[in-house]
């Protein structure tokens, strides 16, 4: 028999709403335990349900079963809703519509839709029983294909306003399936799927899909469920425990078996030959019943039997403004074994007292030593298998833990991060400070592996962690959870993300503090491409190699064309959408360099007052002013957000203004923040020697046998990746090594080996320098403007722009001269027939340097590039390309 959860009383009377990834019903979270229900025969009266009678003693028996959710195909009778509210279930209810044809095609099939759509939802609009409205159920494949995506999705969200407008309280969703997964439906409540996927391994690989395709909504499955005349019913019980178990455990806030009864009826006749029941129907209980009722009673919290001890940590300086209420979430967590640390760093507010008012465990740094130091004194104290960090300004949800837990029990990932989500209602700067870039985001390699998780919600094996020593303290503000996600990768691990593990993060809550934390992050960027220079690409940008999610990184995708798997003639099972990187134009126009092109041309539009010609740089100008104001314009667009626009205009219009004008600041803040600490287009890597830029060759003969990976790999012990942007050749490239110091030129190594028996080779290495193509084209483009110039008789103009043309010439040799005086001075020591002294041994130098580019897919870029432009086929190719490069170097 199912007890009833604490509250559940109080939350019948409650209407759901929507909170991050979870449904709630007034203050607490309403996980759905569902069944569907019908379609049954139409009785004589027309009624699309049993009678009351029967319908009063299913429901009965559901609620005894630990059922608290109905999904229904057809409009809910008010009677059939004071049923369930009687047995405290909440009904969804199906709005049912021709989607079965090419409803667009007659003229009035769509108002008639949309009326009788307003017309069911008025006949159940504020009922407390009402869970929510389903605006459409599997539009086939065809049907969608035939319309197109965009019509498609506009109707829908036609309907979905039709509901809202009827019934403006009321949750609405679309119920959707793997055949149409392509359509974007942004404006949803939450995001509803049907799902029949068998193998666990399977529907646990597409529910995190369908996580990272509802982003920061609830993921609830509309249908799960088995055939028990085909398979038995003691195999559909087994199946339905394990797929209702998957659904929980990987963070779905609520799932729906198919069906309560065998009772099936459907397009004028009844299904005889399908048996999807738990019960049949006669109702009788079948062993599927007693499997779903011990699922749903337990949930996830039941899912392992001995759970690991955690450890907590929250690092605050001067957080007495946000600590009380992340204490206060972490106190409503209802993970059974876990302990909390508060790290206060040099706090000069009341943090330490409040965190000892709690009765959590502080330690307390006399001064301000850092986030990186908070984090390890954190972990020197922590007692847990697992630590979990989490910023002062964050509330954890209370079953963070749980999935956290989870996600490690079921993997061997060595770290799992979580979504971050800002909170609702936390006023208009907040809201839109949430709504643009530079936030914290997570970057997904694919559905369930991440190349990076962030700090505000970052959980870690303990041993692991301390194995690689900890945070790296130079980081004091920021940068220290991607230098951790890096190292982590470079070990060998890998890094998780369980949707489920949710905690509310507070964005910053004024503009300036928002502008401070970019410049800090900017600094930061700087402190990461020392340490990792062959992550970053010369304008020191960094290449991430999977993709940004996250409400803050919006702009990456605006503008972007999206392609459609339908497979052939339209029929793969899963159609999903494929949206290519964005094109070098938009992408160069998202660079906080970019304001730096906008700065020359602004200065040569002003030299044009000198000489007539450089006035063309005025329309440039105002085309790249335009375009960054357009992107970040779009990038701010909201309309299909329902709360969004329920708005006053005024409030719609100062909000999408602030966000606008938050995308246009962002880059040009977080560039001086990245110039100020030397991360500049101009930077140069540290000088240790140089070398004359010309061709030569080095060769060492050597009488024990060594492979090309050992040669190379001495070669790279020489060189100090801190000092030098040193990257190997990739897949197609006619280069081993490249060392880049400066943006102007770069220095390539070819290596290879002449076996002459018994041990004994010849080495022969080849050094030569490459100058920018970039830079040559400014050269050239200088050169010719001055040339003008001076014979339309502007000197000071000509002078200009020569002295541009000469300082990229300079600035092109002197790059060249540090790369090939890097590449030059390891290579002479080993023709000398010396080996540096601090050189590490070659059996662990291998190892090292190979888990290091592996790690960064350094030797994958160019495939990436050559590769397939769309998701999936570009993300094959991109791994395919990594795996090559790593076969070919061992």
């Amino acid at each position: 028999m199912h007890v009833h959860m604490a509250g559940d009383t109080r939350q019948r009377s409650a209407r759901p709403s929507v909170r991050g990834k979870f449904l709630h019903a007034g203050d607490r979270k309403l996980y759905l335990r569902g069944v569907t229900y019908g379609t049954f025969r139409p009785a004589q009266d027309g009624s699309d349900y049993p009678a009351p009678a029967v319908v009063e003693r299913d429901f009965a028996s559901m609620a005894a079963a630990g059922v608290n959710a109905v999904r229904v195909y057809t409009p809910a009778p008010r009677w059939l809703l004071d049923l369930a509210r009687e047995h405290e279930l909440r009904v969804m209810a199906g709005l049912p519509w021709e989607q079965h044809v090419a409803f667009l095609e007659q003229r009035g099939s769509a108002r008639s839709i949309e009326r009788r759509v307003r017309e069911a939802v008025r006949g159940m609009a504020g009922h407390p029983a009402l869970l929510a409205y389903s605006i459409g159920n599997e539009i086939p494949g065809g049907i969608a294909r035939w319309h197109g995506r965009a019509a498609t999705e506009r109707f829908i969200e036609r309907l979905f306003y039709a509901a809202k407008d009827e019934d403006p309280g009321a949750l609405v969703t679309y119920v959707n399936f793997p055949t149409t997964e392509y359509l974007q439906l942004p404006f949803v409540d939450f995001v509803t799927f049907n799902v029949y996927l068998e193998q666990p391994e399977t529907l646990q690989r597409y529910l995190a899909r369908l996580h990272n395709i509802a982003g920061e909504r609830p993921l609830v499955m509309a249908e799960i469920g088995l055939d028990s005349r085909r398979n038995g019913e003691d195999v559909q019980a087994a199946a339905l425990e394990r797929q209702v178990g998957t659904a929980f455990e990987l963070g779905c806030a609520g799932a729906f078996v198919f069906a309560w009864t065998d009772e099936w009826h459907r397009g004028g006749y009844d299904i005889d030959d399908w048996d999807f029941g738990l019960v049949t129907r006669d109702r009788r209980p079948k062993p599927a019943l007693a499997a779903v009722s011990r699922t749903f009673d337990r949930l996830h919290r039941g899912a392992l039997e001995n759970w690991p001890p955690i450890t907590v940590a929250v690092c605050s300086h001067n957080g007495e403004r946000w600590l009380p209420g992340c204490l206060q979430a972490l106190q409503d967590v209802s993970y059974p074994n876990f302990e909390v640390v508060v790290v206060s760093d040099g706090s000069t507010d009341t943090t330490e007292a409040i965190a000892r008012h709690a009765g959590v465990r502080v330690v307390s740094h006399p001064e301000n030593r850092g986030l990186s130091a908070a984090r390890n004194s954190a972990l020197a104290a922590a007692r847990g298998e697992i630590i979990a960090y989490v910023d002062d300004d964050a509330r954890p949800d209370q079953d963070w833990l749980h999935y956290i837990a989870l996600a490690f029990a079921r993997s061997d990932h060595v770290a799992v991060g979580g979504p971050n989500i800002a909170p609702p209602k936390a006023g208009d700067v907040e809201d839109a400070i949430a709504n643009a870039p530079g936030g914290p985001v997570h970057v997904l390699l694919d559905d369930v592996v991440a190349e990076h998780v962030p700090g505000c919600n970052l959980a870690v094996r303990t041993e692991a962690l301390r194995a690689i020593g900890g945070f790296d303290e130079r980081f004091r503000i920021a940068g220290d959870d991607v230098d951790l996600c890096w190292r982590l990768q470079a070990s060998g691990a890998t890094i998780g993300f369980n949707p489920g593990a949710m905690v509310w993060h507070h964005r910053r809550p004024s503009v300036l503090e928002y502008l401070r934390q970019q410049r800090n992050y900017g600094r930061a960027e700087a402190l990461l491409e020392r340490k990792w220079p062959e992550r970053y690409n010369r304008l020191g940008h960094l290449n991430w190699t999977g993709r940004i999610y996250g409400a803050g990184a919006r702009m990456h995708r605006v503008g972007r064309r999206a392609r459609i798997g339908y497979g052939t003639w339209g029929s793969a099972l899963f159609q999903s959408i494929y949206q290519p990187a964005p094109t070098v134009l938009r992408s160069i126009a998202l660079m906080p360099e970019w304001y730096l092109v906008l700065g020359l041309l602004a200065v040569l539009s002003g030299l044009g007052f000198l000489w007539t010609p450089l006035l063309l740089a005025a329309p440039l100008l105002v085309a790249g002013v335009t375009l960054v104001v357009v992107n970040a314009f779009r990038a701010a667009d909201r309309r299909h957000d329902a709360d969004y626009r329920r708005l006053p205009f005024a409030r719609r219009l100062r909000l999408r203004t602030l966000t606008t004008g938050l995308h246009v600041a962002q880059p040009m803040v977080r560039l001086v923040g990245r110039m100020d600490a030397g991360l500049s287009p101009w930077r140069r890597r540290a000088v240790r020697s140089w070398a004359v830029p010309r061709r030569r060759t080095l060769s060492v003969w050597s009488e024990q046998w060594a492979s090309l990976d050992e040669w190379l790999a001495r070669i790279e012990a020489r060189l100090d990746p801190e000092g030098h942007a040193l990257s190997r050749g990739a897949y197609w490239d006619r280069w081993d090594l490249q060392v880049r110091d400066g943006p102007f030129g770069v220095a390539r190594l070819l290596c290879v080996i002449e076996e002459h028996g018994a041990g004994r080779q010849l080495v022969r290495f080849r050094v030569w320098p490459v100058v920018s193509r970039g830079a040559t084209a400014a050269v050239l483009i200088c050169g010719v403007a001055a040339a003008l110039a001076l014979a339309g008789g502007s000197m000071v103009a000509a002078a200009v722009l020569g002295a541009l043309a000469v300082i990229f010439v300079l600035a092109m040799a002197y790059d060249c001269a540090l790369g090939i005086g890097a590449l030059v001075e390891p290579c002479s020591l080993l023709a000398q027939g010396t080996r540096p002294a601090d050189d590490p041994p070659v059996a662990r130098v291998v190892p090292d340097l190979m888990a290091r580019f592996d790690a960064t897919k350094g030797g994958g870029r160019r495939q990436e590039r050559l590769g397939a432009a769309y998701g999936r086929d570009g993300d094959a190719v991109r791994h395919a390309g990594a795996a090559r490069d790593g076969a070919d170097h061992r």
